[in-house]
């Protein structure tokens, strides 16, 4: 088995902490590998140190007890938008009708900043994604993902090695493997044995 998402999952979390080097106040990434595979086009689904600026702002936000997103999270407002700023992040003037200000970009200056940090998470994403397109084709693809879906669906139980399980709509596991934090294994769907065909 590849050792890739246990890698990636640990340079996301040394990203996670040199944005908080810079802003002390931002809360610990409890599960980085949470944020492999996970999508969200209010958020974006492409993982990134961009990214994970965007989900630090909703760290602090949540910090300081700042409702900062409406519209079951996709619709972000001016509060997000300042923090952002705070943050090295900008956005252009007018806020996307659906999502608000979500779409927010790294400043030349933060880029600069955190250039080190960006350099070695864009190597591991490049590794991460190298190895989990190397399918053979034996992989499970839930519906969602067979029919073309963004990820919405029913949650299915998961499971590790060490006996851990979380609920997780098939297609968002299928697009990389979700690493548990306890045994460094990564969960997966129990087989169903298939029904005897007649």
């Amino acid at each position: 088995m590849s050792t890739t998402p246990p890698v990636l999952a640990a340079e996301l979390a040394h990203a996670w902490a040199e944005i908080q080097r810079h802003h002390p106040e931002l809360p610990d990434l409890a599960a980085p590998e949470a944020l492999i595979g996970e999508s969200s086009s209010a958020c974006g689904a492409e993982l990134s140190f961009e990214r994970l600026l965007h989900e630090g702002v909703h760290g602090i936000a949540a910090a300081r007890g700042i409702r900062d997103t409406s519209r079951a999270g996709r619709y972000h407002n001016r509060r997000f938008l300042a923090i952002a700023e705070e943050m090295g992040l900008e956005h252009s003037d007018e806020p996307h009708p659906s999502s608000g200000f979500s779409l927010v970009t790294l400043t030349p200056e933060t880029r600069k900043r955190y250039r080190p940090a960006i350099e070695r998470l864009q190597r591991a994403l490049k590794a991460h994604t190298a190895a989990t397109t190397a399918d053979t084709g034996r992989s499970f693809r839930g519906p969602a993902a067979r029919h073309g879906s963004s990820g919405g669906g029913v949650r299915v139980k998961a499971v590790c090695d060490c006996g851990r399980n979380v609920r997780v709509v098939p297609s968002v596991l299928a697009q990389a493997p979700i690493v548990c934090g306890g045994c460094g294994k990564p969960f997966r769907i129990p087989e169903v044995e298939p029904a005897a065909v007649a």
